[in-house]
């Protein structure tokens, strides 16, 4: 009765069970949004841009789904129950279609955001079907404030285990399935304590026991499933695979080749990682009268270190890498550690598992060399690694001789994104200089030297067994065609991201 100051016990049994659905249902519905969001990152790339689109459409189609739901009118729980076996099914298999079709189809957005419109819908209908069958079984008062706070705190749950838990723990195509399990699962338990009717209970008893069978086969052979649309994804042979906290880590092998991929992107063939590395370490520690200490920012695959051990001299090498997988696979796979030269191993080598920013912020050494091989700045995350915040904070860990090294994309795909690292660092208070080299498996591809003091020239003592640097590619790597000289740009700081939105500009060009 409306207003009544109890509820009967049929009553509050109902109430609690709407309202644990509701719990486990917006967990369900916001880890499908980060699925889709996770996965267009990750082959599209454009982290923000993805996430912000599919976000944007998940909620437009979620008002959708709001006002579809006002033409449902009879039977509300029979058909509250479709709606979830439906979203489990559809929801559950969402990460496993997207990868599979991801390399079938030229137009990638038609199935991802047909997926996301079709989830957003059905998830748009749940509250209001759910306040409706509230209101008409119960007519408690703060009916609507309990169906919302537990939805705000499903969300939060989810929000929380996804990254920390399900992303790097099953994976994505295991996680969706999972949830999946959990929405048509949820469904099946509300045949049993929802006042249904015979004829519909036994119907939707038989379609939860299908939903659950298919996605029960999907999570049993999502391995399978993982396998098949990675290697659609990659024309070699994948030797290893693993999503972890911070990134999906893919070596493939053809023949006697090797290549890293992050996350879908390129990091290093063995067939001609030499030039690329040799150009990140020599110019910065032949820059320097007397290297002793020397701190790698990246590169956790421990080819710049290799180069570095290459100078006898060196007393200390200090590896910040944020992803403690990639330093393991590099340290204790031998077809891995056979292209590093076991350099993680060395004695003189300590890695620290951290993040970048914060480590230079709380450490109180002070570095002779620095070289920073962190990925190209395709999101945010990866941009504050290239501001002046970070540029400022690592000249505290220098001294007035000190020289870095910073990789920083291609000068002639990426032209604004290049000379805006290098003004950025100018603006940090470095003097610069610029270098560039061809490397087959990218193209032509660029670094920043800076200094602190000035930027003198080099020393003559190359070190032996180099396969690509020596005296007269020293001097034409400072040198610059054309078309890839310097253009004016902002600075990068951490309030405008202006090298992101270079990078996003011009590498959408070249892909398109």
């Amino acid at each position: 009765m409306l207003g009544s100051p109890e509820i009967s016990q049929g009553e509050n049994k109902l109430q609690r069970a709407l309202l644990i659905s509701v719990l486990i249902l917006s967990s369900c519905g916001l880890v499908y949004e980060l699925l889709a969001g996770t996965v267009a990152s990750y082959l599209l790339g454009e982290t923000v841009t993805q996430f912000s689109l599919v976000i944007g459409v998940y909620l437009f189609s979620m008002g959708i789904g709001s006002w579809l739901s006002r033409y449902l009118i009879e039977d509300l729980i029979p058909k509250f129950l479709d709606v979830e076996l439906a979203l489990g099914l559809l929801g559950g298999f969402s990460a496993a279609i997207l990868f599979l079709s991801f390399g079938q189809t030229r137009i990638f957005q038609i199935p991802l955001f047909s997926i996301v419109v079709a989830v957003g819908t059905l998830v748009g209908m749940e509250i209001p079907l759910l306040l409706r069958i509230l209101k008409n079984k119960l007519g408690f008062r703060d009916m609507v404030s309990k169906v919302l706070s537990l939805d705000y705190a499903g969300a939060l749950l989810a929000s929380l285990a996804f990254p920390i838990f399900f992303a790097p723990k099953l994976g994505m195509v295991r996680t969706s399935f999972f949830f999946g399990l959990l929405n048509a699962g949820t469904a099946l338990w509300g045949t049993f304590v929802l006042p249904i009717s015979e004829k519909h209970k036994n119907l939707l008893r038989a379609k939860s026991f299908l939903v659950l069978t298919l996605l029960g086969l999907g999570f049993a052979f999502s391995e399978m499933i993982t396998y098949y649309s990675e290697e659609n994804l990659f024309s070699d042979e994948i030797i290893y695979s693993k999503q972890t906290n911070f990134q999906k880590i893919i070596v493939t092998r053809y023949k006697s080749e090797l290549r890293l991929f992050l996350n879908g992107h390129l990091q290093f063939s063995s067939r001609d990682e030499y030039r690329y590395h040799e150009t990140l370490a020599h110019p910065a520690l032949l820059s320097h009268p007397n290297p002793k200490r020397v701190l790698v920012l990246g590169g956790g695959d421990g080819l710049a270190v290799r180069e570095i051990l290459k100078y006898p001299g060196i007393e200390s090498i200090t590896l910040v890498d944020l992803d403690p997988e990639m330093t393991r696979i590099f340290s204790e796979q031998p077809i891995l550690t056979e292209i590093n030269g076991s350099s993680l191993k060395n004695p003189k080598v300590t890695v620290q598992n951290a993040d970048a920013f914060l480590w230079l912020e709380e450490s109180s050494s002070v570095f002779d060399v620095v070289l920073i091989d962190f990925p190209d700045p395709s999101n945010f995350s990866i941009g504050k690694l290239y501001s002046t915040a970070f540029y400022r904070s690592l000249k505290r860990r220098l001294n007035e001789f000190s020289v870095v090294e910073i990789q920083s994309t291609s000068p002639l795909f990426a032209r604004m994104s290049f000379w805006c690292v290098e003004a950025t660092l100018k603006e940090s208070g470095f003097n610069t200089r610029a270098l560039h080299v061809y490397v087959p498996s990218f193209g032509e591809w660029g670094f920043i030297l800076g200094s602190v003091g000035k930027l003198g020239g080099y020393r003559k003592d190359l070190p032996a067994g180099l396969k690509f640097l020596n005296e007269t590619e020293l001097k034409s790597i400072s040198e610059f065609p054309q078309d890839m000289s310097k253009v004016p740009t902002e600075p990068n700081r951490l309030d405008n991201q202006s090298l992101v939105r270079y990078y996003d500009q011009e590498w959408n060009r070249i892909l398109d």
